[in-house]
């Protein structure tokens, strides 16, 4: 029997001359990723203001209104699509808790979603530490509760034993992670001064999530790798060798997480090791949906990640993926209006323009 999907509200803050079809935008790919999660969103919301509440985020009235329809609705979470301070944790479960409904910003939902799809130790361990970096500021909001159970605020009871104890567990847990991180550092580094040595060289596959990199592997490759669907499905690298009929050479093809909007530089940070094989790469395979209307979007958010990355000088291919999702009229429109990109346009899926885009990988390599 399947596991209900727990109900969740979602909820944004929009600056008032932002035009509605943009704010809902910005729901859609939350509840994507609500979705991704295995969560059902049954309400959502967003508001008009010029800056967060600085106490809820999204003020008291709002607050206790979403607790009230979440417990009719049988709601267990709600997402808040930012980051929140401590503080605004704090006094926003405060008024959910009764509720039976938690509070996760942004952040807290793709950690989780991470965690779920994670499949190697080491991809587990950069979710670990990143969680224990976006949980570390929110000891505060830990420590007032526990602080309230001690015997008041401003005392030195059993709030603030336990809150330095926390602390002194999450540095400690924290150290040891950075430790087996290095270790698989040092590995991968090996591999590719081994790579090096032989004169092999290196593609990876770059892109927003859910653009079609582990399809592109696949088909570059003949490999098996999971696909869906969804956000994220993709979070440990993947590598595989391609041969060059041309050359009548073998490279190596590396898959990478996907790239999303207002992606944390926490995030970033700890899938530091992971994302060292893009770093390092002779070649980038930037891939794009053709079939999103959000294309140029998500062409800059990816962008804007290389620099982050340090890699936006290295030789980049713009692959147009899905093209069996798109119409011929606008392909030829995808073609002229991103002409500068020179975009190869292919389906990995039904294996069409795979070929012409392994000549032109060749080309771009040697």
């Amino acid at each position: 029997m399947p596991q209900e999907k727990q109900k969740a509200i979602i909820i944004d803050i929009i600056q008032p001359r932002m035009f509605a079809e943009d704010s809902l935008e910005r729901l859609r790919e939350l509840e994507e990723l609500v979705n991704t999660y295995g969560g059902l969103v049954v309400v959502k919301e967003y508001q008009r203001r010029f800056s967060p509440h600085p106490r809820t985020f999204i003020g008291q009235g709002k607050a206790v209104e979403l607790a009230e329809e979440g417990k009719k609705l049988g709601v267990k979470i709600l997402v808040v699509n930012d980051k929140l301070k401590p503080k605004q944790v704090y006094e926003l479960q405060e008024i959910l808790r009764p509720a039976g409904i938690q509070v996760w910003d942004r952040l807290d939902l793709i950690l989780k979603i991470f965690a779920k799809h994670a499949q190697t130790t080491e991809a587990r361990l950069e979710i670990e530490l990143a969680g224990i970096r976006h949980m570390g500021p929110r000891i505060f909001g830990m420590g007032l509760e526990l602080s309230r159970q001690g015997g008041g605020i401003g005392t030195s009871g059993i709030g603030e034993t336990n809150i330095e104890r926390m602390k002194r567990h999450l540095k400690e847990r924290e150290r040891k992670i950075i430790e087996k991180i290095k270790q698989y550092e040092n590995v991968r580094a090996g591999h590719r001064r081994d790579r090096h040595r032989r004169g092999l060289k290196t593609v990876s596959i770059v892109g927003y999530t859910n653009a079609g990199k582990t399809s592109l592997l696949n088909a570059l490759t003949g490999r098996h790798e999971y696909v869906a669907n969804q956000l994220f499905a993709t979070l440990d690298t993947r590598v595989g060798e391609l041969y060059l009929p041309e050359r009548q050479e073998k490279v190596l093809v590396s898959d990478t997480i996907g790239f999303i909007k207002n992606l944390p530089p926490d995030l970033l940070h700890a899938f530091k090791s992971t994302l060292s094989e893009a770093v390092e790469s002779d070649l980038l395979l930037h891939v794009v949906d053709a079939s999103d209307p959000l294309i140029k979007m998500k062409i800059e958010v990816v962008e804007e990640v290389l620099k982050e990355l340090g890699v936006e000088k290295t030789p980049k291919i713009y692959v147009f993926n899905k093209i069996d999702l798109v119409t011929k009229a606008k392909l030829k429109t995808l073609a002229k209006e991103w002409s500068d990109l020179k975009p190869i346009f292919v389906s990995a899926e039904k294996n069409l323009g795979v070929k012409e885009l392994v000549k032109i990988i060749g080309k771009n390599l040697f």
